[in-house]
Parts: structure tokens; sequence; C-alpha cells
């Protein structure tokens, strides 16, 4: 079993950043493939980014492209995604996942452990 806790949501200014951490539990973290998803009201959870095992691999979605860098620290069972040029639609829950294979790319589907999701709030 893995457990996810993420930590660093909160309010923040458009123009502003905000870093995401996300620590696991158990020592099988450096072999899983991780992701960032984030749910805004009334939307269906879309993907943000992922890290391959290794972090040789990222993906983003388009809407993040430039401005959001998922990393990992796997001697820290950690993963990051820092936010830069936030803007009002960021605005969501954040959630991170782990695929308990090497890479889970940007499929729902492929992730099977989930974090709580802190709240992300960007002000114009």
């Amino acid at each position: 079993q893995v457990q996810l806790v993420e930590s660093g949501g909160g309010l923040v200014q458009a123009g502003g950043s905000r870093r995401l951490s996300c620590a696991a539990s158990g020592r099988t973290f450096s072999s899983f493939g991780m992701g960032w998803f984030r749910q805004a009201p009334g939307k269906e959870r879309e993907f943000v980014a992922a890290i391959s095992w290794s972090g040789g691999r990222k993906d983003y979605a388009d809407s993040v492209k430039g401005r959001f860098t998922i990393s990992r620290d796997n001697a820290k069972n950690t993963v990051y995604l820092q936010m830069n040029s936030l803007k009002p639609e960021d605005t969501a829950v954040y959630y991170c996942a782990a695929d308990r294979g090497y890479y889970g790319g940007s499929e729902i589907t492929s992730y099977t452990y989930w974090g709580q999701g802190p709240q992300v709030t960007v002000s114009s």
C-alpha cells in the first residue's frame, strides 16, 4: 500500500508561483511513475503533468506547458509540481497520483494511488 500526502496548496495572486509537494510512503516509490491531476468546480479531473520513475521522461498538458515543472527526488520519496505564471483558470484541487508501472502518462486509469488533493486558488 502506498500513501500520498500533498502539501503546498493555498491562495496565490495571478502571475505568482506555488510549489506543491507529494510525499509517498513505502520503499517502492522510486519504481513508480507519478502524475499530477487537477479538478476545478463543475469540471472533470484533468491531467496536468507526469514523470517516469527515473525522472527521464516528463509530459505536460498543453495548458500548463512552459509554466509548470514536475520533478522528483527518489531519496526523499517526494514528487514536486512547480507552478509559475499562475492564472485564475489554474484554480483547482490538485491531486498527486502514483502508477505501479514505470510511467503512467496522462490517463487517469493508469494510476492506482491518489493523494487527498490540496486546493490551489489563483486570484485575479
